[in-house]
């Protein structure tokens, strides 16, 4: 049994050391798109959305397209009907695609689907796929916000 230990200590440390190596050349290792859609995911840079890219809300079937548009509307989001940030949770992303699992969290602080600012809290599960075209830039995005959450969070009392 001992020697059974032993040996399984001495593979973790083997396979933590490779992993730790492996690790620390991770971003020098990334293709060029998924380098831009990790600066994209820190800050919603629109540089690394293509022009004609197109973003779809597949809860209401709602597309915005153009990156100037897709701009206006994660504005409005994120600063104007809410003062808010994705909270991320989870990320993956390769040449061709990229998923997020976030947290929509902050403050309802403008008008909102009807909704006048009622400065409540919102915490709302968040899904956004990405693609993205030969270039690195995001393509286009499918959304997934728990709308009905968030429905609920601004009408509770």
């Amino acid at each position: 049994m001992k020697k059974l230990t032993l040996y399984l200590a001495t593979l973790s440390v083997i396979f933590l050391s490779a992993c730790g190596n492996n690790l620390s050349d991770k971003n020098e290792t990334k293709a060029p798109a998924e380098r831009n859609i990790d600066k994209y995911f820190k800050n919603h840079d629109m540089a690394y959305v293509a022009e004609d890219a197109v973003f779809k809300n597949m809860t209401t079937g709602e597309e915005t397209k153009g990156r100037k548009a897709i701009g206006d509307m994660l504005n409005y989001l994120y600063s104007v009907a809410f003062d808010a940030q994705a909270d991320v949770k989870f990320t993956m992303a390769n040449d061709s695609s990229a998923v997020l699992e976030a947290m929509f969290t902050g403050k309802h602080i403008g008008d909102f689907a009807g909704i006048p600012a009622t400065g409540k809290a919102v915490n709302v599960p968040l899904c956004v796929v990405y693609d993205l075209n030969k270039e690195g830039l995001i393509q286009s995005a499918r959304f997934y916000l728990l709308t009905d959450v968030l429905m609920q969070q601004l009408k509770a009392n």
